[in-house]
């Protein structure tokens, strides 16, 4: 990837398998995301809405048995952008949400750049320095 599409932004990550989580951190500082936090709950991700600011966040679907159904709607409420992140179709998911940004696991780097650049939109892109 040539371009570090997520220059100065914060994004929050809502997943549960740490494995995962550290690879996606790792993904995200690799496309320039300036502020990463993390949650493994609901209860911990509307935490974190509520004392933070986001500029955009990934929700994995299920979160040991829990939906991220409120931390959805939280972030609706701020007007931030999110994507879902899960091995569910979106046949699975609640009605307001089956048209929402799905990252289908398992997903390449390339497949989160992506989907992370339909979420914020092409005129957000930051050329990477040389």
């Amino acid at each position: 990837m040539t371009d570090r599409i997520l220059t100065g932004l914060r994004m929050l990550v809502v997943e549960d398998e740490m494995m995962l989580l550290m690879m996606i951190e790792s993904m995200l500082e690799e496309i320039g995301c300036q502020s990463i936090s993390v949650a493994a709950t609901v209860k911990q991700a509307l935490l974190l809405i509520e004392t933070e600011t986001f500029d955009l966040a990934m929700l994995d679907l299920n979160l040991n048995g829990d939906r991220s159904y409120p931390v959805a709607d939280a972030l609706a409420e701020q007007a931030v952008p999110f994507m879902f992140s899960t091995g569910y179709s979106a046949d699975g998911m609640l009605e307001p949400y089956r048209n929402s940004l799905i990252l289908k696991k398992p997903y390449s780097f390339e497949a989160l750049a992506g989907a992370l650049e339909k979420l914020i939109g092409n005129d957000r892109r930051v050329p990477e320095a040389v």
